[in-house]
This record gives C-alpha cells, structure tokens and sequence, in this order.
C-alpha cells in the first residue's frame, strides 16, 4: 500500500515505536521504500517535444513478471506541459498533509504513489485528446473532485478502456466530457450512490448518469 489509504485502512505509512510515530521513508512523489511496491512511473523524455507516458507498476500485486507494467497513456508534450504544475502543487500539498517528503517533476522516470498516480491517470485520460483551450477547465473540475472520487473513476475506467489505445471509446470518452466540457458546479457534482447492502460500506458514484438513484 502507498503512503495513503482509503477511509477505515489501516495507514501503513508510518509505525509506532515507543509510542511515537515514525514515518516511513518514500521517494518520487510518495512511493513507500519497501520491496517492488504498486506504484506509477511518468517517464518524461529528455527530448522536450517527445511524448510522456504514464505506467502502472504492480510489483508484488502483478498476477506474473511479464503482466507487472501495465501502459495507462501516453500525452503529448504539450498536453503535459499544460497540467504538470498543477498536478505537482496538488500532490506536494496532499503529501505535505502526511508529513511525507514532497517532489517535483524532473526528466526521465518519475515514481509517484499508487493512489496518486491513479488520480493523475484520470486527468490525464480527460486530457488527452481534448482542445487545448480546455484543458484548464478539466484541470479544474480535476481539483474539484476528492481523492476517493478519482479512485473510483479510475477504478471504472481501467477496467475495460484503461490501456494506451483506448482513447476514443467507453469511460475514456466519458470522462473527457465531464472533465473537459463544463466548468464544475452544483448540478455537475458526483452523487454518491450507497450500495443497498450495508455490510458493504461501499461507496460508488454516479458521475455519468442522467437519473439521480434514490
């Protein structure tokens, strides 16, 4: 597990020894120093016109070695360009809050948190194929929503259209158009949709759906 956990996890992050609390050492933006841990890379070249590509590494979770590096996208350098700060102020800010060392986007391989790195899947999926002119407006509803929404959204995402070539169909597209079309605003908002079975406590939203679910 990364440096943050869902509600109701257990946090390990840190430990307690005598009674104090010590955190464990990460590198890049959050990714804990343990053996081959989940994490994401952003691999940005040095060339400053070539493409940045985004990679989930599974480690230890991967079901084998040759399925342990999955390609989630690849942005075109200006697209990049266009989100890398924001993005880089919204970790630092999120790793800030659990007293974790902060980073910054340099040339070659970028190790971010396997939450983290989720989140920057999803912008940079609304992202990639969208008008420049809307990328602020995606980056802003991107901030709108909180971490446990772009987990889900993640989550939804990549299990049918989450590789590098499906760009133009499912939830890919449905994310463009919530993210990139519209400023975020009440009636934009993800309702929570609480599954029936309470034993559950799972928490689902309906971000694309027309009808509210009562």
């Amino acid at each position: 597990m990364g440096a943050f956990a869902m509600r109701k996890e257990t946090d390990r992050s840190s430990t307690t020894v005598n009674g104090q609390i010590e955190r464990r050492p990460t590198f890049g933006f959050g990714v804990p120093m343990t053996t081959d841990p989940h994490h994401f890379i952003v691999d940005i070249p040095q060339g400053v016109k070539e493409a940045v590509k985004i990679v989930e590494c599974l480690g230890m979770e991967a079901a084998s070695p040759e399925k342990s590096l999955v390609e989630r996208v690849i942005l075109d350098r200006t697209v990049w360009n266009s989100i890398r700060s924001e993005v880089q102020r919204a970790f630092n800010l999120r790793l800030k809050e659990h007293d974790l060392k902060t980073s910054v986007w340099k040339v070659g391989e970028n190790p971010v948190d396997r939450l983290l790195g989720k989140e920057l899947c999803v912008l940079a999926w609304a992202v990639e194929k969208i008008d420049m002119d809307k990328i602020p407006v995606a980056v802003r509803n991107w901030l709108a929503l909180r971490p446990e929404e772009r987990w889900w959204l993640f989550g939804m995402t990549s299990m049918s259209t989450g590789g590098v070539n499906d760009g133009h169909k499912g939830w890919r597209l449905a994310l463009r158009h919530a993210l990139g079309d519209v400023a975020q605003h009440e009636v934009f908002k993800p309702q929570l949709v609480r599954s029936k079975d309470k034993a559950a406590e799972h928490t689902t939203l309906s971000l694309f759906e027309e009808r509210d679910i009562k």
